[in-house]
C-alpha cells in the first residue's frame, strides 16, 4: 500500500490467529506493520512475524525489485517485529541495522548476534538522512518494552510509532479504531502510563500529519482524537460517563443482584452500563470497560476467605495497570464469615484517588427485601 509517494505500507495480516501475545483475543486477526522509504537511501522499517517472512520479502520486492536496501530501522524488538532480522541480514548481505543500544542486546540473544560490523546504533535526537528525507529518532522506553523507539520523518510528517497508536484486528478489519485500540492500549501498554506520557510530551514538539503505528492502520485525519485519548488513557482519566459492572457469580444469587442493579442505573438515567460476566467474559474487555468509565461496581461471592478466583485475577489486572480516579461499589455475597467486600479494599488500598460508596450491598445466600432496598440507594449514589 501506498502511503506517500515514497513511503509504502509491506506489512502483513494475520487472519488466522486467535490469541495474540498468547492471551488477547482477536476474533479478527492481527497486523503485522513493516513501512519501506524509498529515497536514494532505501529504509525498511521493522520486519513482521516468523511466519510471514516469505510473504513479507515479497512485498519489499515487489516495490524495490532488484534494488537492495540500505538500511533495516528496528523499532521494536519485540518477536511479532523482529524475527526476520537474521532472514532480511542474510537476503541483503549490505545492508546496515539500524538500531537503539538495548535493541542490539536484546538482538544478540535472539539471534546470536547483533551484526557487529553492520550496526549503527542510535540514540534520542539523533537523524539519518536517506536523500529527501529525515529520520530524527525519539526513545520511547517501556512503551512497551525497554528499548523501544520511535522515528519521525521530517519531509512527510510521519511518526512511526512502534507498538504505540496499535490496535487489535488486521489492518483491512472494518471497525472503529477506538474500541480494540482501547482494548489494546489497557492490556499491553496500560501499566507504563508516565513513560507514555513523556513521549506524548516529545511529539508535541512535533509537526505530524500521519502516524504509522505496527499494528493496525495508518492514522492521517484528526490526529488530535487519537493523540487526546492517549493522554486520557495515559493519565488514567475516565474517558466517559458510565458504569462498568463486573462480576462472579456461582449460583445466581450474585448475578440477580447484578441484573438488578442495571435496571435500577437505567431507571436513575445513567448514560452507559457495561455488565461483565468475569468468569466468561473476555477479561481484557472488562478491563478496558474499567478503565473507560468513570464508575466500577465489583460484584462477587466470599469463597475460601477470599474472593471467587475470577475477582481476583481482575482485581489484580486492575491494580497492575494503576488503576485510579474512579467511584467503586461493592456488592459482596457470602452464606458465612463474608469477606469479599474487606477483600476487594485491601486489594485496591494503594490505587489512589478512588473513591468507595457510602451505600453497599450485603447478600447473604439469597436476596432478601433489604438487598433490594441497598441495590435501589446503590444505584442512587452511582447516579447522583
Amino acid at each position: 500500500m501506498k502511503i506517500t509517494d515514497c513511503i509504502h505500507s509491506v506489512g502483513v495480516n494475520d487472519y488466522d490467529i486467535d490469541l495474540f501475545e498468547g492471551q488477547f483475543k482477536v476474533e479478527k486477526g492481527m497486523a503485522y506493520n513493516s513501512y519501506l522509504i524509498v529515497d536514494e537511501k532505501i529504509a525498511v522499517m521493522d520486519t513482521v512475524d516468523k511466519k510471514f517472512g516469505d510473504v513479507w520479502l515479497k512485498n519489499l520486492k515487489d516495490i524495490i525489485g532488484d534494488k537492495a536496501p540500505d538500511y533495516l530501522i528496528i523499532h521494536h524488538m519485540e518477536p511479532d517485529h523482529s524475527a526476520n532480522i537474521h532472514r532480511f541480514m542474510e537476503e541483503y548481505p549490505d545492508a546496515t541495522v539500524v538500531a537503539s543500544a538495548k535493541s542490539f542486546g536484546m538482538m544478540k540473544q535472539f539471534f546470536g548476534t547483533d551484526y557487529p560490523d553492520r550496526q549503527l546504533v542510535v540514540s534520542e535526537g539523533e537523524t539519518l538522512n536517506l536523500g529527501s528525507h529525515t529520520l530524527t529518532f525519539v526513545m520511547a522506553p517501556m512503551v512497551h518494552w525497554p528499548e523501544v523507539m520511535m522515528s519521525y520523518e521530517s519531509s512527510t510528517k510521519t511518526l512511526f510509532s512502534a507498538d504505540a497508536f496499535g490496535k487489535f484486528g488486521t489492518g483491512d478489519a472494518e471497525e472503529a479504531w477506538a474500541c480494540e485500540a482501547r482494548r489494546y492500549y489497557f492490556g499491553i501498554v496500560g501499566k507504563f502510563g508516565a513513560q507514555v506520557q513523556a513521549v506524548l510530551k516529545k511529539a508535541s514538539a512535533l509537526s505530524i500529519e500521519r502516524i504509522c503505528p505496527l499494528h493496525g492502520p495508518v492514522l492521517s485525519e484528526n490526529l488530535s482524537y487519537y493523540l487526546d485519548l492517549y493522554h486520557t488513557w495515559s493519565s488514567y482519566l475516565p474517558e466517559s460517563k458510565g458504569v462498568a459492572i463486573c462480576y462472579t457469580s456461582v449460583y445466581g444469587n450474585t448475578e440477580e443482584a447484578v441484573r438488578l442493579l442495571e435496571q435500577a442505573l437505567k431507571e436513575e438515567g445513567c448514560e452507559k452500563v457495561a455488565v461483565s460476566n468475569l468468569a466468561r467474559c473476555d477479561m481484557a474487555e472488562a478491563v478496558e470497560d474499567a478503565f473507560r468509565y468513570d464508575r466500577l461496581v465489583l460484584a462477587t461471592t466470599t469463597y475460601n476467605g477470599g474472593v471467587f478466583p475470577f475477582m481476583q485475577e481482575f482485581l489484580h489486572h486492575l491494580t497492575e495497570r494503576n488503576f485510579k480516579n474512579r467511584t467503586v461499589g461493592i456488592i459482596e455475597n457470602g452464606s458465612w464469615a463474608p469477606m469479599a467486600e474487606k477483600v476487594i479494599k485491601a486489594s485496591l488500598e494503594k490505587s489512589p484517588n478512588l473513591k468507595f460508596t457510602e451505600a453497599g450491598v450485603h447478600i447473604k445466600s439469597a436476596l432478601n427485601e433489604e438487598n433490594r432496598k441497598e441495590i435501589l440507594a446503590l444505584a442512587k449514589e452511582l447516579c447522583q
